[in-house]
């Protein structure tokens, strides 16, 4: 970025004329960007002037036409001084995306002009003192390309397995168990629930409930848990949704009259059921099914996974203590509105979406910190590869991205962009892209049939819970020694 002072490019501005700028830049100091703008005379002149003819069009001032209230009028109207603040605003406005683009710089935030900037004055330069937050910028321990696992592009027999046995879960039964226990969390019941206030919707006969804390209140979970078949439980609770003023609280009251503990009963698969259930001649039709629709699916998503999977590896490289608390807020703020508006595309309030989940605000607004913090950590490792490797973002890659967005009119947009301030964010993200493009075509990438792993760990596990259960615990021998 250097001292060197480079005169920014001629643009068009609403301060009546072209509003050219001079840039001096320091290097960045503790993940800020200080710098020195001058605005010469003539665009100081030019954006005085058009405050004077807007307040003169935009007010009436007794004697005159709209718009032709002289300069003296208006002073003793509006005061000079408020005058020449406006105008100061309109030029620190318009140089801000100027700035931006002669340092080819994103900031962290908004640019930062001073809590009360010097006013503009009638025939000499302006010149004001600016920082910018910017992104740290991180070393990596190692700049080699990372190595990762990857799941085969073939469908292993682990996979069709367990495809399966999901296909076949959506014909499984509730049948009651036959043993005489207590109902333990985990189990799934059936029972009539009377609703006793608030609750109507969970109220009615045979109601199957999921004694799982995630699946229903906790409450309710700890008050079922121990009960029998035959018992009565009455069961309140409390939600909370919203924030602020508007913060409500509901409370609900339901009477549960334990009928019986249930067990999930799936399908044995045989060609009875694969034709029956799923339409297929036979089992092996049915994998044969299985196996071509899962190695469909891998063509598409294993490239991504690859992406995510190097950029995971990556950044955990990344050296860094803490990312900056405004530029992890940022990225929150980016998290957090990508989500609604998804939500909002299917009609769905957060509210909706965290009580149908179980999900409390708090926890989904840490859970959501937790991903603005890795995303950031990702994006920095990132950019210091792409500084590893001299990556650049050239005016053809720029083009690229606005044909590949759809873009009908590339020129035009791209000058908005521009205008804005706003290109350098596309330089910084094409240069992402590009140390992203290498360290995937240079991962070392091992094969590993992670679904037969997973299903190899799970059976081990409970193995061992069985013969935790089944061996007896050492006691020590009664004493018989007669005194």
């Amino acid at each position: 970025m250097g001292n060197s002072q480079r005169e920014g490019p001629a643009e068009e501005r609403d301060t009546g004329g072209t509003l050219k700028i001079t840039v001096t830049a320091e290097q960045p100091k503790d993940d800020k960007v200080a710098a020195k703008v001058t605005i010469p005379a003539a665009d100081v002149d030019a954006a005085i002037d058009k405050t004077y003819k807007d307040i003169a069009h935009k007010y009436n001032f007794q004697g005159f036409r709209r718009g032709h209230a002289p300069r003296p009028v208006i002073e003793g109207l509006m005061g000079k001084e408020a005058i020449l603040a406006q105008a100061t605003n309109d030029l620190l406005n318009d140089a801000e995306p100027m700035i931006l683009m002669e340092l080819d710089l994103v900031p962290v935030g908004r640019v930062d002009f001073g809590e009360k900037p010097d006013l503009a004055e009638q025939g000499s330069d302006y010149v004001v003192d600016v920082t910018m937050a910017v992104r740290p910028q991180c070393e990596l321990e190692t700049y080699d390309a990372p190595a990762i696992n990857m799941p085969p592009a073939e469908a292993t027999e682990a996979e069709i397995d367990a495809q399966i046995k999901q296909l076949l879960s959506y014909s499984a039964t509730y049948e009651d168990i036959d043993e005489d226990r207590a109902i333990v969390e985990g189990d799934v019941i059936s029972a009539d629930v009377e609703d006793l206030g608030g609750a109507e919707h969970l109220a009615g006969e045979n109601r199957t409930i999921h004694v799982s804390k995630g699946q229903v209140p906790d409450e309710v979970v700890d008050t079922l848990v121990g009960a029998n078949p035959g018992d009565v439980k009455e069961i309140t609770w409390t939600q909370s949704a919203g924030e602020g003023e508007k913060h409500v609280e509901h409370t609900f009251s339901i009477k549960v009259a334990v009928k019986s503990i249930k067990h999930l009963v799936t399908p044995e698969l045989t060609d009875e059921v694969a034709k029956k259930n799923f339409g297929y001649d036979d089992v092996e039709t049915l994998r044969n099914a299985v196996k071509e629709e899962i190695e469909n699916d891998k063509k598409n998503s294993l490239p991504t996974l690859k992406e995510d999977r190097v950029v995971e590896a990556v950044g955990s490289t990344l050296i860094l203590d803490e990312v900056p608390a405004e530029y992890q807020n940022e990225i929150f703020n980016e998290l957090a509105t990508e989500f609604l508006n998804r939500l909002q595309s299917q009609n769905i309030s957060l509210d909706m979406f965290l009580n149908a989940r179980g999900i409390k605000t708090d926890d989904f607004i840490s859970d959501l910190h937790a991903q603005a913090e890795e995303r950031a950590r990702q994006s920095l490792a990132l950019d210091a590869m792409a500084r590893q490797l001299g990556l650049e973002a050239t005016e053809e890659d720029v083009r690229d991205e606005f044909v590949k967005s759809g873009i009908q009119n590339v020129e035009e947009e791209i000058e908005n962009w521009r205008n804005q301030g706003r290109l350098p964010a596309i330089h910084d993200s094409i240069k992402r892209t590009k140390a992203l493009d290498w360290l995937v075509e240079n991962a070392t990438v091992t094969v590993v049939d992670e679904v037969a792993e997973a299903a190899e760990k799970a059976d081990e596990t409970a193995s061992e819970s069985e013969a935790d259960v089944a061996e007896p615990e050492a006691t020590e021998p009664a004493d018989t020694t007669e005194e």
